[in-house]
């Protein structure tokens, strides 16, 4: 990867650190007053609800560590252990903040339906408990809201789920809300009732962060659109014919991908090749969010079924061969330049010579008999004279 782009990648994972930081330790300070408040308010207001609320508002100082901990490290950049990044890092972060969520839908679900089956355990509050979670929802919901804003500037999946987590406080604490007015009114299974829809949603959303970066893992590529988004910017690119093998995978929000792309001319220099496959990557980062790096291998023909190359011997083999068969040729020594062309399952080769030894428009199509000499090796599809 070239020094200037490296650069780049850096500064902007710093940059995603910071804002990733500076979020969650907002969302910190909200959970431990939240917390701390709804435990004395519960207290003295006799609501096991709102108690439970402030244990799950606590419980999320849990994650908000995890999260900066995730945070830092996986931003560090590619070192020799780790060639692709940290940012895997993140995304286990996200599965484990996924299946924390599943945790609390679980627990909420069960205390609610234990205090259906005993309703002597359920309480009367009083309105104090009503303000204290009120003043919680307010809070969480704006939480939720500048987190989520934050997770979708950086795309971080890992943000998302503690986005969730913040709301599921605000889903308690409104599930307390009504419980609590409920209660006040004479029907106290309201409260349950209602702790339980909202187990149910902040249970979906921790399965579907915890799916879908459990499919990251595990390198499961870009869905059909986005791939198919990849090609037409790869075969918009001068000189390239077709492509096969694409692959992607993801990392945190982050796409990489490897192709093997076709070119229209089978015959070009290697630089060349280069070039274009240049112009590929810099092309797919450019124009495609979330791609920061392609690997592109040169194909000068479809070698994805057609594998007859494989077979075929390299230079210092077919170099030899050449010397035994042309040794006793009386230009053979003037060669300057030797290029072989793998194509079709035969090679195809070039060789320079003196441009003061070339044929006149008269001569036979092999004047110094380069052709003849390895009629009889079957991968030599023929042999071609330049002169310069």
């Amino acid at each position: 990867m070239p020094a200037a782009s490296h650069s780049a990648l850096a500064q902007a994972a710093t940059e995603r650190y910071r804002e990733v930081r500076k979020v969650t330790l907002v969302g910190s300070a909200v959970d431990l007053g939240l917390g701390v408040m709804k435990l004395v308010v519960g207290w003295i207001a006799s609501s096991q609800a709102l108690i439970a609320d402030g244990v799950h508002s606590l419980s999320d100082l849990v994650t908000d560590v995890l999260v900066l901990m995730a945070a830092k490290h996986g931003h560090q950049q590619a070192d020799e252990d780790h060639p692709y990044g940290h940012a895997r890092i993140e995304t286990a972060a996200t599965v484990g903040l996924g299946l924390s969520l599943i945790a609390v839908a679980l627990g909420i679900t069960y205390d609610g339906v234990h205090r259906l089956l005993h309703p002597d355990r359920l309480l009367t509050p009083t309105w104090i408990a009503l303000l204290a979670a009120m003043l919680s929802v307010a809070a969480k919901e704006t939480i939720y809201h500048y987190t989520m804003r934050v997770a979708r500037k950086v795309n971080s999946n890992m943000l998302r789920a503690n986005a969730w987590h913040s709301r599921s406080d605000a889903l308690s604490s409104l599930a307390v809300i009504i419980g609590v007015s409920g209660a006040l009114l004479g029907y106290k299974a309201v409260d349950t009732v209602a702790a339980i829809v909202v187990a149910v949603m902040v249970g979906r959303v921790g399965w579907r962060l915890a799916s879908s970066s459990i499919q990251e893992l595990v390198d499961t590529g870009l869905d059909s659109e986005q791939v198919e988004t990849l090609k037409a910017v790869i075969l918009s690119v001068d000189g390239v014919d077709e492509l096969h093998l694409l692959r992607t995978r993801q990392m945190a929000g982050r796409t990489f991908a490897d192709v093997h792309i076709i070119l229209d001319n089978p015959r070009i220099s290697v630089s060349e090749g280069h070039q274009i496959s240049e112009e590929v990557r810099a092309k797919l980062i450019l124009n495609v969010d979330d791609v920061v790096d392609v690997t592109v291998h040169i194909d000068p023909e479809d070698d994805e079924t057609d594998v007859r190359n494989r077979l075929l011997p390299l230079r210092q083999a077919v170099l030899a061969e050449l010397e035994t068969r042309w040794r006793g040729l009386q230009t053979h020594s003037q060669i300057t330049e030797t290029r072989l062309h793998y194509l079709a399952g035969r090679i195809e080769i070039e060789i320079f010579l003196p441009l003061e030894l070339a044929p006149t428009f008269s001569s036979a199509p092999d004047p110094y008999g380069f052709q003849a000499a390895v009629d009889d090796v079957g991968y030599i599809t023929r042999v071609e004279c330049l002169y310069r």
